[in-house]
């Protein structure tokens, strides 16, 4: 199984509406593409965030399925529409286990 962890850091000036539409649509990731086995996604309540703000846990069953995910239209939808114009600083991560 692939973890997919992603971390967001929004410009100062995104508003909260913005913020909670990017949320919702990544999570709407799920219907669209079938290699998502489970997504999840929210604001962060640590302080040892350094700055970032919301973070994504999205889990495939092998590198293929993300694979996949990443170039779905979908999501690149989600990405050049809606995330890249606000963010300020973004952190993946990926690991099997």
């Amino acid at each position: 199984m692939i973890i997919h962890i992603v971390l967001f850091k929004w410009q100062p000036e995104t508003s909260p509406e913005a913020i909670a539409q990017i949320m919702q649509e990544l999570r709407n990731l799920q219907t669209a593409i079938p290699e998502i086995l489970e997504i999840s996604c929210g604001e962060n309540f640590t302080e040892r965030s350094q700055g970032f703000q919301h973070g994504l846990l999205v889990k495939f069953s092998d590198r293929p399925a993300l694979n996949t995910y990443q170039i779905h239209p979908a999501h690149q939808a989600v990405v050049q529409n809606l995330i890249k114009p606000v963010v300020l600083d973004i952190l993946a991560l990926d690991y099997e286990i």
